[in-house]
């Protein structure tokens, strides 16, 4: 089999009320699965029973033996005692429903692992192949469905009722799946599995064939492989599931190399003499076994089927094919349509020799040699990269070991030359020139194509792109931009980034209070951004500056408060200009007081009470009194003011004392003052 594995565990827990937390919480004293080198059909992962379409499997009795723990993510590891294996193929990709129905009410747990491309047994030491579980002690039947939970389910007491069924799984087509059952209870009483309610399909709708065949150089065997595996109970040893007509030479014996024990995909097929040069059929037919092969799932191999193949005159094979040659190759690949034993390579490289627009030398030859020491392909290690476009050639010639090199079947390739053509590194460097503007700059890329580059892919700040060779970009905002260029030949790439630099940001800003004092001295501070080269200050007070660093300004109110507006422009080089300005508040005074009366009628004038020109003052605390010492009025921000109502209702007239404390922002100097406030009405 090929493609993603999964294999799924279930185990029971029949009648023993067991919890399932760690992973020595089941040691039992079952027997091994596997005694020596032999193991019963379905009890190991290696010798899963295939389960074909959707036809409910029963299990009537459960052997009991013992395996090994299998590691539960975020459960610890169980045991999967007494455990039977099954297999299945998704050839349609969807999710997979199962339900396990046990024949007594049993406790049933089980456990979905993907072991693509991983020895089965890997199921009891790598936890990162689960793929879904469910381990809970709740008695009755379990499984998968379209309402179960999306967790992997651990292991429980049978009264906390945990839920049995887990969320279906999603299959990949293509993969192939096992499935495991496991059973803890004493009785040995069985279940029964069937599949539905998902979208997957694991019916099989291929019919067996054979895929290929290869005669061997003696002539009196042919290797031949199926599409998919079969049974190797199947095979007839005496080879008389097959014949070969229009020849007296007979199949005599049969085997495999690859049968596990339980199924093959391929077999070696003995003949009763040598066949001469020629085209033949082998054909499959009735056996002595009274059958042809059977797949796994008993479906047979078509009597009357057959294979062509040809018999040749003996005959070297020859230097023909050689992988297509990628960018800067420090390898060479040829192809041969026969295996070449790996003994007759010249590990120093020396069958080989390559000509071409540069000098090119050899370190090293070898194979991908099998088990038999054959290979199909020989790479060529070369010195170093090849660099430069050209026609190359690369020459087969006897070597330091005194041969070109040899076939499986002894025949000595002659010397001969492949012709192949390498192409030249390319470089993405680039260059670009800025046009830089007021409101905009405009970039212009530029890249020399060398080297027969014929593909471009820009890429710049904020996902714009483009495939020219050389673009043009608009950039409305300033400042680093960061610009990427992949290029290609066909063959070689390269990829290159640069920093554009667009220095013509321009903002002007600077800092000022918000409220000044008559005493006060300001000095403002410039934080423009920018390549700045002018200044223009105007404070509004009829004071000007084109420094960077102004001269300090003070700001006199002509009534009790004014604003004044202060502006500074920048400009640049370029001959571009921004603008900041800032409103500053100016009072007349900055000595904070209490009125002595308030008439809060409404009418817009003396309202409220507060502690007036309070903006200079911190950690303030304002309280207001009645003629029975009760508090009607606190605030700690002089802006909040006294309406002269406690919770809504108006206070009556007359005289109240108020208690004002704070700190001056300029000096921290603490100030406290207290008196009296009439409330006229």
């Amino acid at each position: 089999m090929n493609g993603k594995l999964l294999i799924l565990c279930i185990c029971i827990l029949a009648g023993t009320g067991l919890f399932q937390p760690a992973a020595a919480q089941f040691n039992t004293s079952y027997p091994p699965c596997v005694v020596g080198s032999s193991a019963v059909k379905g009890q190991t992962p290696e010798t899963a029973f295939p389960i074909c379409g959707t036809t409910t499997f029963t299990q009537q009795t459960v052997p009991q033996c013992g395996q090994d723990y299998v590691p539960v993510p975020g459960c610890g590891s169980y045991q999967d005692s007494g455990p039977f294996w099954y297999k299945f193929h998704c050839y349609v990709a969807g999710t997979l429903g199962f339900l396990i129905n046990p024949n007594n009410n049993d406790d049933y747990d089980w456990q979905l692992f993907d072991v693509t491309n991983h020895n089965p047994r890997d199921v009891f030491s790598n936890a990162a192949l689960t793929v879904t579980a469910n381990w809970a002690g709740t008695y009755g039947p379990t499984g998968t469905s379209a309402t179960g939970v999306g967790y992997v389910q651990c292991g429980s007491f049978p009264a906390d009722n945990k839920p049995t069924f887990t969320a279906m799984p999603n299959l990949v087509v293509g993969h192939d799946y096992l499935l495991m059952v496991s059973h803890f209870d004493s009785t040995q009483q069985g279940y029964s599995l069937s599949f539905g309610g998902g979208t997957a399909v694991i019916t099989d709708t291929l019919k067996p064939k054979m895929a290929s065949i290869e005669p061997d150089c003696d002539r009196m065997h042919l290797g031949l492989r199926t599409n998919m595996r079969m049974k190797c109970s199947s095979m007839a040893s005496d080879g008389s599931d097959f014949m070969i007509p229009n020849t007296n030479i007979t199949v005599v014996a049969a085997m495999s190399p690859t049968c596990n024990g339980f199924d093959m995909d391929s077999l070696v097929l003995t003949l009763s003499a040598p066949l001469p040069p020629g085209n033949y059929q082998l054909v499959a037919k009735t056996g002595s076994d009274a059958n042809t092969l059977l797949t796994d799932c008993d479906a047979l191999l078509d009597e009357g089927s057959s294979i062509d193949f040809t018999i040749e005159v003996p005959h070297p094979t020859y230097l023909d094919s050689i992988t297509p040659v990628a960018c800067s190759p420090t390898i060479l690949n040829l192809v041969f349509k026969r295996n070449i034993q790996c003994s007759s390579i010249a590990a120093n490289g020396s069958d080989f020799s390559v000509t071409g627009p540069t000098p090119v030398s050899i370190t090293g030859a070898y194979g991908d040699c099998d088990s038999n020491n054959n290979t199909r392909v020989i790479h060529v290690q070369l010195a170093g990269p090849i660099e430069t476009h050209g026609d190359y050639t690369i020459t087969l010639l006897p070597g330091g070991d005194g041969n070109t090199i040899v076939d499986a079947c002894g025949e000595v390739t002659p010397p001969a030359t492949l012709h192949f053509t390498a192409y030249d590194t390319v470089s993405a460097a680039f260059t670009w020139r800025s046009d830089l503007g007021c409101k905009k700059d405009i970039v212009y890329y530029f890249h020399d194509g060398a080297n027969n580059i014929n593909t471009w892919q820009w890429s710049f700040d904020g996902g714009a792109a483009s495939q020219q060779q050389n673009p043009v970009r608009t950039y409305t905002t300033f400042g680093d931009k960061v610009t990427q260029l992949i290029v290609s030949n066909g063959v070689c790439s390269d990829t290159s980034a640069q920093v554009i630099s667009l220095p013509n940001t321009l903002k002007a800003k600077f800092g000022a209070p918000d409220n000044v004092c008559p005493q006060d001295v300001i000095n403002f501070l410039d934080s423009s951004i920018g390549q700045i080269s002018s200044y223009t200050w105007n404070f509004g007070n009829g004071s000007t500056s084109t420094l960077e660093a102004p001269p300090a300004q003070q700001f006199v109110p002509v009534n009790r408060s004014q604003y004044f507006t202060v502006s500074l422009v920048v400009g640049n080089s370029l001959g571009c200009f921004d603008t900041a300005t800032r409103r500053i508040m100016a009072y007349n005074s900055c000595i904070v007081a209490v009125p002595s009366a308030f008439t809060p009628n409404g009418d817009g004038l003396n309202d409220y009470l507060y502690p007036l020109d309070g903006f200079k003052a911190s950690q303030l605390e304002f309280q207001v009194f009645n003629r029975w010492g009760q508090r009607v009025f606190i605030t700690n921000d002089w802006m909040i003011r006294w309406d002269g109502t406690v919770k809504g209702l108006p206070q009556p007239p007359g005289t109240y004392v108020w208690t004002l404390s704070y700190t001056q922002k300029d000096n921290g100097e603490h100030f406290f003052q207290k008196g009296t406030t009439v409330l006229i009405r």
